[in-house]
Parts: C-alpha cells; structure tokens; sequence
C-alpha cells in the first residue's frame, strides 16, 4: 500500500517505520522539509518528501501532527481523491500541547473537528497509544495479551484499511464505530494509553464519560508531577488506569 506519513515526531516516526518493515510504499513529510527527517526514521525503508509531493498517488495519509493545526493542509488536501483513507491520530490537550479551542471545549468531537479543518472525512486511529506503547510493543497477530488500538471513521471500508494497518504495526484493531463515537477513545478515556487488550477493550470504551474523562485530560499535569523522574512506559500506563479505579 502506498502511505504517507504527514509529520516525523515521535508518532509519525513509529508509524513510518513500522508500516515500512511491515512492507508498506511509505513517504514522510514534515514542516521543516525532507531533510528534517530523522535518519532513524528512514532506515526501514521509508522516504522523505516535500509536503506538496507527499499527498500525490497516495492510498493512504496519516496526519501525525499536533491537534488543531490541520487546517493549515486544506489547500494541500484539495487536490486528493476522495478514495484516498486520511487517518488522524491527534489528540487535544488545552494549555499543555494545544491552545484552547471553543469548538471542542464545547462538546465536539476531537476528530469530527480536525474533518472539518481539513474538508474531507477522517478516520481515527493510533491516538490511544502511547508513543512509547507504539515503538516497543507491537505483537504479531495471534500472540496472547497483543494491545489493542480502536478505530473509528464513518466509512466502513476506510475503516477497514485503518484496521488492516493497525494490525500491520503489531497491535489489534478494534471497531470503534463512528468519528463521532470517537470521543470514547480520546484522552483521558478508560481506553486511552491504558494498553487493554481485544478483550477489555469494548468495555473500556462502553464506560467513557466526557465529563469525567476531560476532568482527568486537565489534571495530567499533577498526576505526572506525581510520578517517577524518569518515568517508564509501565509507570504512565498504571497512572492512566488508576485514574479509574
């Protein structure tokens, strides 16, 4: 499959590799041009490109970017088919990574948001792990206790190409229905970075309050401070999950 990763941090950089190993045609593009890409990102195979050539011929892009930003790519995006798949893996954190934004303070959905910004349907995937989850535990398929990684877009089919890719990094895909269903997954959910397997997950998603889980997002910055100075991958996992007990 043809791929465009849209941005080379510690996400879009896990994503370009792993879906390279995994075989994939993978481009990367970034803000600050081609050669901005990390030479560890390219060592799988994956290739770096303007951001104008990224999109072109492309199967699948993944928006690897901060929240919010999106809108900066609509021109960019104007001329993709619509048959192109556009996986958003962001996720909103007020005062920490991103400004406040209304819309979404108000209730709408993280990535029905980013659609909008960008003028075509999204999907969202890959949000709900963490980075660290991402590089260093991916599974192949059919290994007990594989982490699984909800999917949610509002085309069937597109969902499907998410969740094949899904698989492809190491993890299992799960049918998260719906972009608008996909507040469930975002932070600081049951489901988000609490690495639950297929199993767990739905249960997980089932028990998402908006409410609750936003108050949760907000007080990161204490629960973190709380922490390890050094903290593992384990160490966020548990604050995460404890967070609701």
């Amino acid at each position: 499959m043809k791929i465009t990763v849209i941005g080379a941090g510690a996400i879009g950089g896990n994503l370009a590799v792993k879906l390279s190993t995994a075989g994939h045609d993978v481009q990367v593009a970034g803000a600050h041009g081609p050669e901005a890409i990390r030479a560890e990102v390219l060592e799988s195979g994956a290739r770096a490109t303007e951001l104008t050539d990224a999109v072109r011929g492309r199967d699948v892009i993944i928006l690897a970017i901060p929240f919010g930003v999106a809108g900066r790519l609509a021109d960019v995006f104007a001329s993709v088919p619509d048959e192109t798949v556009v996986i958003d893996t962001s996720n909103y954190y007020p005062g920490m990574l991103s400004e406040p934004i209304e819309a979404v303070d108000n209730g709408q959905v993280e990535s029905v948001y980013t659609a909008e910004l960008l003028g075509r349907p999204v999907v969202k995937a890959w949000n709900a792990a963490l980075a660290g989850t991402q590089q260093t535990r991916g599974l192949p398929a059919g290994t007990p206790g594989r982490i699984a990684i909800p999917v949610a877009g509002d085309s069937e089919q597109a969902r499907r190409v998410a969740m094949r890719l899904v698989d492809d990094t190491g993890f299992d895909p799960y049918d998260a229905g719906t972009l608008a269903d996909s507040w469930r997954q975002q932070p600081n959910s049951p489901a988000y970075c609490t690495e639950l397997t297929l199993d767990e997950l739905p249960a997980a998603l089932a028990a998402a309050d908006r409410v609750k889980d936003a108050a949760v997002r907000d007080s990161l910055p204490e629960r973190f401070a709380a922490l390890p100075a050094n903290p593992t991958v384990d160490d966020v996992v548990e604050m995460n999950r404890a967070a609701h007990r």
